[in-house]
């Protein structure tokens, strides 16, 4: 993926702008984190992800996923973009966006997704 596509797919979700965490570049849904682009390794924070998961991850596709100091006592994953696959980046937004944006915005993006299925 490349970063616009990326912005594209983080902005397409309801309630999802840009922000700025920590006062670097982020994406926001309810005012709270939801993801960033990180410029020192083109790589995407991505929450939600269990530590479990995360080694899985990593060892399973280990040119896409990875983590630094900073992320290995949070329940998060970084993801290359370069090698990022779409589909797993709309799973891993998804699972983020029902922790984060409000019940009711959740129900209605399931009911207009349910209706379009």
């Amino acid at each position: 993926m490349t970063e616009d596509e990326v912005r594209a797919m983080v902005l397409s979700f309801p309630g999802a702008e840009a922000g700025v965490s920590y006062g670097r570049p982020s994406f926001k849904v309810n005012g709270k984190f939801f993801t960033r682009l990180r410029a020192e390794d083109a790589s995407l924070a991505l929450m939600e992800v269990s530590f479990d998961e995360r080694e899985m991850l990593m060892e399973a596709e280990p040119a896409t996923f990875h983590i630094t100091a900073h992320y290995k006592d949070y329940p998060s994953v970084l993801a290359r973009i370069e090698t990022l696959h779409p589909g797993s980046l709309r799973n891993f937004l998804e699972r983020r966006r029902r922790k984060i944006a409000p019940r009711a915005a959740v129900k209605a993006y399931d009911a207009h997704r349910d209706a379009d299925a």
